[in-house]
C-alpha cells in the first residue's frame, strides 16, 4: 500500500511539473500552435521528473553506468509512447471540446492517471527488472 501512495503522489508531481511547464511555454509562446508546442513541452518535463524519481524511489533502480542508464531511459520513454497517446487524446479532445486551459488541464490530468497505471505495469515488467551481471 505504500508502494501505491508514494507511485500516486509521484505521480502527482510530475503532473504538476507537466502543467506547470505548459503554462511557461504558452506564456513564453501564444501563436498559432501555442497549446501543441506546450503539450510537447511539458510532456518532457513531466517525463524526465518522473523517470528520476520512479527510477530512485519506486524501483530503486541502479544504472551500471551512465550507457545503462540512458539505455534505461530510452526504454522508459518506449514505454511511455502508447500512455502519452492516451495522455495527449484526453487532453486535446478537452480543449477541442471546452476551449479553456482548465477543462484542457482536466483531460490531461485524465488521460494521466489512465496512463500512469498502465506505464507502472509496462514500465516494472520491461523497463526497471534488475539485470544481474
Amino acid at each position: 500500500m505504500k508502494l501505491t501512495v508514494t507511485y500516486v503522489i509521484f505521480a502527482l508531481i510530475a503532473s504538476i511539473a507537466n502543467f506547470a511547464a505548459q503554462d511557461v511555454a504558452t506564456t513564453i509562446y501564444g501563436g498559432v500552435l501555442s497549446i501543441p508546442i506546450s503539450v510537447v513541452f511539458g510532456t518532457g518535463i513531466g517525463l524526465v521528473v518522473k523517470y528520476i524519481l520512479d527510477k530512485k524511489y519506486i524501483f530503486r533502480f541502479k544504472a551500471r553506468n551512465a550507457a545503462h542508464d540512458g539505455q534505461t531511459f530510452v526504454l522508459y520513454i518506449a514505454m511511455g509512447l502508447v500512455t502519452t497517446l492516451i495522455f495527449w487524446g484526453f487532453e486535446f479532445y478537452f480543449q477541442y471540446i471546452f476551449e479553456t486551459k482548465e477543462m484542457r488541464y482536466l483531460g490531461g490530468a485524465i488521460g494521466l492517471a489512465i496512463g500512469y497505471m498502465a506505464k507502472y505495469m509496462l514500465d516494472k515488467r520491461y523497463v526497471f527488472r534488475q539485470v544481474l551481471p
